[in-house]
C-alpha cells in the first residue's frame, strides 16, 4: 500500500480528531458550584458584613479608635497587636467574630480559601 500526500493528511487529521474526542471524553466534568456561591452572592455577603462592621465601629468609639490607630503600622506588627487587643477584650472579640461570621460561613460553604477573598 502506497501512501499519497492526501491520504497521509486524511490519516493524520483523522487521528487528531479521534485523539481530541478521546481527550474530551476523558476530561473530568466540572461539578456544579454549590448554590449561592456566585460572585454576586459573595458581594452581597461582603456588603452586609461591611455595613454591620461600620455600624459596630461607629457605635463603639474605643474599638474604632484602636483599629484606626493601626494605620501606618508595619504590616508584620498589626496581627499581634490585634490579637493582643482582642485577647484583652473578649466581648469585642466575640462581637466582631459574630459580625464576620456570614463571610466565614460563605467561604466554608463555597470552598474558598480565606486568602482568596
Amino acid at each position: 500500500m502506497t501512501f499519497t500526500v492526501p491520504l497521509a493528511r486524511r490519516t493524520i487529521c483523522g487521528a487528531m480528531v479521534a485523539g481530541a474526542a478521546l481527550l474530551a471524553l476523558a476530561a473530568p466534568v466540572p461539578a456544579d458550584p454549590p448554590p449561592n456561591c456566585t460572585a454576586g452572592d459573595r458581594a452581597q455577603v461582603a456588603a452586609s458584613v461591611s455595613a454591620s462592621m461600620s455600624i459596630y465601629l461607629f457605635t463603639h468609639p474605643d474599638i474604632n479608635a484602636f483599629f484606626t490607630g493601626l494605620k501606618g503600622q508595619p504590616v508584620d506588627q498589626i496581627r499581634p497587636m490585634v490579637q493582643d487587643y482582642l485577647d484583652a477584650n473578649p466581648q469585642a472579640r466575640d462581637e466582631l467574630h459574630a459580625i464576620r461570621q456570614p463571610l466565614t460561613d460563605f467561604r466554608d460553604r463555597c470552598g474558598i480559601d480565606p486568602g482568596q477573598t
